[in-house]
């Protein structure tokens, strides 16, 4: 993926969902930062049980982190309880 396709801030830019939608069919769509939207616990979901660290050898936050962010999430375990409370059972 080009560098012009991610987001300094996580996730990815417009250009780059128009890039995935043109090469692989993907109808991805920006983050979503608030309220109890069904991508939004799914995401959470997700990322909740993602490996690996938050931070790099040198103290940035990787892309995990950022991704995170972009959804307003401040940590795993926030994502995880986020995602605990609105789950449908």
């Amino acid at each position: 993926m080009r560098k012009e396709h991610k987001s300094k801030t996580g996730g990815l830019t417009a250009a780059g969902r128009k890039y995935f939608k043109r090469k692989e069919g993907a109808n991805l769509k920006p983050p979503v930062k608030k309220g109890v939207n069904p991508r939004r616990i799914s995401f959470a979901a997700r990322f909740a049980g993602m490996k690996g660290p938050m931070k790099d050898e040198k103290g940035r936050p990787t892309r995990k982190a950022l991704a995170l962010r972009k959804w307003a999430f401040r940590s795993e375990e926030s994502a995880r309880n986020f995602a605990k409370r609105h789950k449908k059972s």
